[in-house]
């Protein structure tokens, strides 16, 4: 038998927790209440209650401060949080002390029993089990959720024996045998952009959110239990609990609900995902391989037809097997690139890669997720070989990205490129930064590449990137050295050389014009008249005269 206490200030609302649980039903003895948070806790300390119902806005001692203690000095009490208040604070809390359930005001009848059973099957089964496994995770503090994760994770994981763990097995539904098992993944490829914009930069506040969804998503025959996957940040494992049906059908509709998922959580908060469906089997033990064929069925989904949220159930059929694209050929010419200071280049190169990719037939997630870890590998080896510091590099592949400010969301392959793109012109210019503090800067550099360069197109945002020196500074120093500016002494210098080039006569002003770097021999003559106070013709015509 259980005892139960009810923490909440308005007695109205203990008095409605007290009439619609179903204690009788649940093997509840006793229900105990408290006013505040305050007396709660003398009374958690003096009577020992199994199960804490805590309502959060309270005198005293409020449910935030209530649960803080729990966390601290009751590891293993089970608390349900019971509030009117939707409050974002609230409910992170609720999160980070693994609470059974969250309820909100006006709690109704089924949803209070549903919460109070969750507690009181792990309750019971901590108490008729010595199991190694369920005394283990009960004694960190799983609420039921969190320990029914535990068991599904142990099974995908393959860490899970069924013979050792049967009293548990209820707990999941299965000891039934009418019921079957499958997984489902569900991948989130805007999660970054989705918890900055709607949950406050939380990504457990996310999760929390999306696995409820999950949970409370059930048809005829068909229930699902969600949890994020602890090592992979952007994934939710879906387990679907099937009842009835003929075997036959349960594939299609297993595609179905999962489709239905994958559309709720875009409705409800804009989250665009992808979702592979595994096989479905009367033996639970059978999880893992279903997981691993759904894993397969989400990484070959072709990023380059994505357009919005995708579900399969396919896996790639090994006689049209393929060699994948790699990047590594590229990275000489990366490094070249960046060595010489042409962050264009770099761009260029790998818009070229990219380019290759999209004339393929299909490019799957899982090719798109190892080219960009590779890629960041790469970069990271090369980074270090120049002495830029560990703590602004990637570690961990794509993991890492967050860590040095750039967000590694795709849902289209423009974006994937566009990803691609913004890691070469970070890791460039680390790359350059570290380089250019090797040596001084010498600002006759930028005046010798102009004397030898003055025929070509040149932009003072090359030097900038080149040198990592801003535009303002850089046109200070050349004047304050050379009494003019960058522009105007390649003016001087093209100048120069067309009064030099006018002195031979073989050659047409059309010519000089395009020696000089002038596409147009209009343009070329206005700016000689302009810079001489006389027409190149001219200049020619006294020339030969004198």
């Amino acid at each position: 038998m259980y005892k139960v206490l009810i923490i909440d200030d308005e007695e109205p609302s203990r008095e409605a927790i007290r009439i619609l649980g179903d204690w009788e039903g649940l093997g509840v003895e006793e229900v105990m209440e408290a006013g505040d948070g305050r007396t709660g806790l003398a009374l958690l300390q003096e009577r020992k209650p199994d199960l804490v119902l805590v309502d959060m806005k309270m005198p005293e001692m409020d449910g935030m401060a209530f649960l803080q203690h729990v966390e601290r000095d009751y590891p293993n009490l089970f608390t349900i949080v019971i509030s009117g208040y939707n409050d974002f604070e609230y409910t992170r809390q609720a999160i980070r002390s693994k609470v059974v359930d969250y309820l909100l005001k006006p709690v109704n009848r089924q949803d209070l029993n549903q919460a109070l059973r969750k507690a009181i099957d792990v309750l019971r089964a901590r108490k008729e089990s010595e199991s190694e496994f369920i005394n283990r995770n009960i004694t960190l503090n799983m609420s039921v959720p969190k320990l029914k994760e535990n068991i599904y994770l142990s099974m995908i994981e393959r860490n899970f024996k069924v013979k050792n763990n049967e009293a548990f097995l209820r707990l999941i539904g299965a000891d039934d045998p009418g019921k079957r098992f499958g997984a489902a993944v569900v991948r989130m490829l805007n999660l970054e952009q989705v918890t900055e914009a709607r949950f406050n930069g939380e990504t457990d506040l996310l999760l929390f959110a999306v696995s409820n969804v999950i949970n409370e998503f059930a048809e005829e025959g068909f229930k699902s239990f969600g949890f994020a996957h602890p090592k992979r940040e952007r994934e939710v494992v879906v387990i679907q609990t099937i009842s009835g049906g003929y075997p036959e059908d349960i594939a299609l509709r297993s595609i179905h609900f999962v489709k239905k998922v994958v559309g709720a959580l875009k409705d409800l908060f804009g989250i665009i995902s992808v979702a592979g469906v595994g096989t479905s089997d009367p033996d639970v033990s059978k999880l893992a391989a279903s997981y691993e064929y759904a894993e397969t069925a989400a990484n070959e989904i072709d990023l380059l037809k994505l357009r919005d949220v995708a579900v399969s159930d396919r896996r790639p059929d090994p006689s049209s097997a393929k060699e994948s694209p790699t990047i590594a050929s590229r990275l000489p010419l990366i490094r070249s690139a960046i060595e010489a200071g042409n962050a264009n280049q770099v761009r260029s190169i790998v818009l070229d890669f990219t380019k290759k990719i999209r004339s393929l037939d299909s490019f799957s997630l899982k090719d798109a997720s190892r080219i960009l870890h590779e890629f960041l590998i790469l970069l990271g080896d090369m980074a270090l070989e120049f002495g830029v510091p560990s703590h602004k590099l990637a570690t961990g592949g794509a993991e890492g990205l967050k860590a040095i400010g750039i967000g590694s969301d795709f849902v289209r392959f423009d974006e994937y490129e566009a990803l691609l793109c913004r890691i070469a012109d970070y890791y460039a210019y680390q790359i350059r930064s570290a380089a250019s503090t090797d040596r001084s800067f010498d600002i006759s550099e930028i005046k010798d590449y102009i004397d030898q360069h003055y025929f070509e197109d040149i932009k003072i945002s090359m030097f900038t990137e080149k040198y990592f020196l801003s535009r303002e500074y850089l046109m200070k120093l050349f004047k304050q050295q050379y009494g003019c500016g960058i522009h105007e002494y390649v003016q001087k210098i093209r100048m120069e050389k067309a009064k030099e080039l006018l002195g031979e006569s073989d050659l047409k002003i059309q010519e000089i014009s395009e020696m000089l770097g002038y596409k147009d021999k209009n343009y070329f003559s206005k700016a000689f008249r302009n810079y001489f106070s006389i027409s190149p013709s001219e200049y020619r015509m006294k020339r030969s005269d004198g």
